[in-house]
């Protein structure tokens, strides 16, 4: 592995770069896969093929969020906006959590949809635009 922000060979057990002190996993002047020089606008490596750029990784210390949790919580829990919750979304959670009790449980619906179209991919990232994992 190679820091991505000074294409110094990185250890798999270590957690910074020696040369330049960026985390492990974080900069972006090179390709975090074979460690060529790259485009701070390319979408992939020239040299690999690795996908490039904010969406193709996880930030530092980030947790992502599973799609199966999600989904679960949605179609068994989700009018209680439970799935919502879990992804970050908590002002969605709260209207549904509110709808449900208001309308005596029909407002469960719209978390039973949300949690199958999380299950089915439609809906494939968290609150801060991170991608669910499988």
């Amino acid at each position: 592995m190679f820091c991505r922000n000074c294409g110094n060979p990185v250890e798999d057990v270590s957690v910074i770069c020696t040369k330049c002190g960026v985390p492990k996993g974080q900069g972006s002047n090179f390709c975090p896969n074979c460690g060529v020089p790259t485009s701070p606008l390319a979408v992939v490596c020239v040299k690999c093929g690795v996908a490039l750029g904010a969406s193709a990784s996880v930030p530092y210390g980030y947790q992502q969020k599973s799609r199966l949790a999600a989904g679960l919580f949605g179609i068994f829990i989700g009018g209680l906006g439970v799935h919502n919750f879990y992804l970050g979304n908590t002002s969605r959670g709260v209207i549904q959590l509110i709808l449900t009790v208001c309308s005596c449980g029909i407002g469960s619906i719209w978390g039973f949809i949300e949690g199958i179209l999380i299950l089915c991919g439609q809906i494939n990232t968290d609150a801060n635009n991170i991608p669910l994992k499988e």
